[in-house]
Formats: structure tokens, sequence, C-alpha cells
């Protein structure tokens, strides 16, 4: 059950992001590790993370030409992650390409084939925003349009916000992955994400990973923070 929470490390340093693992303890088992604190520990805060038994999600949105996206995703499988993303945005080819490297490399060096997930619409736009970049369709219909090209490459799921995950699960099947991430529970600031739920109505909504930051890394007491959310997702699953 907990990995269904996703603990975001938005740290600037190994430091800080080791002490709240190492705060949590046993109670949050799934870490997600994003650009700044991966760029700022040179990635050595993936090893550290991994000694401690816990799973890892990177969070690096990899985009960029599918032989670049192909050479860089054949790297990030050999670090053992749980699961990382790349950019649906990208297209097929370059998903497909990432796809078929990741399944080469894992044969060869006999490991776990990680989760490869699509982000989609980032939860800080709002139908505003999106339609200020160049989409021509509402956030649904796109996230649901970017979704299919995952499906259809290979991907395991994507990420989105819980607005979208109902509706991504009854068109591509349960076994397609949801990630999302603005997740606050009713007693935390929304700060700057638009597209927010709590966690019970994740859970309810079919989510398989909430990614959470802010109400525990910023909480005066994350450990009981976390273990707030925890209750309250294990009380919806039941």
């Amino acid at each position: 059950m907990n990995d269904k929470l996703i603990v975001a490390l938005d740290y600037a340093t190994e430091q800080d992001a080791m002490a709240l693992v190492n705060q949590l303890g046993d109670a949050v088992s799934y870490y997600k590790v994003g650009l700044e604190l991966f760029l700022n520990t040179r990635g050595s805060v993936v090893d550290l993370i991994k000694a401690q038994n816990k799973k890892v999600f990177l969070d690096l949105k990899f985009h960029d030409i599918p032989n670049t996206v192909a050479q860089a995703v054949a790297w990030a499988a050999s670090l053992g992650v749980d699961m990382f993303t790349l950019h649906s945005s990208g297209g097929e080819e370059m998903m497909r390409k990432s796809v078929e490297t990741v399944n080469e490399v894992c044969e060869r060096l006999n490991i776990k084939r990680p989760n490869m997930v699509g982000v989609t619409i980032l939860t800080s736009f709002d139908e505003e925003g999106i339609a200020k970049v160049g989409y021509k369709n509402n956030i649904a219909d796109t996230v649901l349009n970017l979704a299919g090209l995952c499906k259809t490459s290979g991907m395991s799921g994507i990420v989105c916000s819980p607005h979208e995950a109902a509706n991504i699960k009854e068109t591509y099947g349960s076994d397609f992955i949801t990630v999302c991430p603005g997740i606050r529970p009713a007693w935390a600031a929304a700060g700057d994400q638009k597209r927010i739920t709590t966690p019970a109505d994740a859970i309810r909504i079919g989510v398989d990973h909430m990614v959470v930051g802010r109400p525990i890394t910023k909480a005066e007491n994350p450990h009981e923070a976390a273990l707030k959310i925890i209750e309250e997702i294990n009380s919806a699953m039941k």
C-alpha cells in the first residue's frame, strides 16, 4: 500500500534529501528524484536511496530527438530506478525507440524493466495556460490524445492530474499506470498546483501513484504528515 505514495524530494542537496528519507523511515518506500536534486548530487542520491531498499521515481522528463532520448533512457535504466519519465509530446517514434532500447538494456543486464511513464500536461497548467502555448484542444482531450500515443508506443502509463485519471483508466485499461502530482490533503495549501485533489479522492478515481511534496517536506513534522496521508489512502482503499 505504501507504493501508492511517492514523496517528492524537492531539495537542492543530498544531505537534506537523505535527512528526510531517514526521518520518514519505514513509513515511506517510494521517492521522486527530480532535476534539481539529481543534477546537484550528480546522480549519487539515487544510489543512496536504493541502498536503503527504497524505490526511486526518476523524474527528468526526457524530451529530444529519438536517438538522443534512447541513449539517455538506456543509461537511466542501468541505474536500477523503478520508474522514470519522458515527455509524451516528444512523439510516438521517440517513445517507441526508448521502450525498445530499455527492453534491450534490461535483458542484457538481467535487471527488472522500470516503468516508463509519459508526462502529458503539467499540473501547473490551466486551460488558459495551455491555449497560450498553442494547444488547440482542452486539457482533458489533450491528455487523452497524448496518453494514446504512450499506449501505442508501449509505455507503462502516464503522468497526469488526478482529474484525468478516471477517463484514462476507462479508455486505456486498468493496467495502464497513472502517476499523479497535484495531490493535496484538505489541510495543506495548494501552492502553484492548479488541478489538484485529495489523497482519498485520488484513490477512489483509480490513481496508481500519487506524488506528494510540500505537504510532507514543508510540514513541521514530516513523519506525522506522511502518516496522516497514508492513513487517508488506506481508509479510502478499504
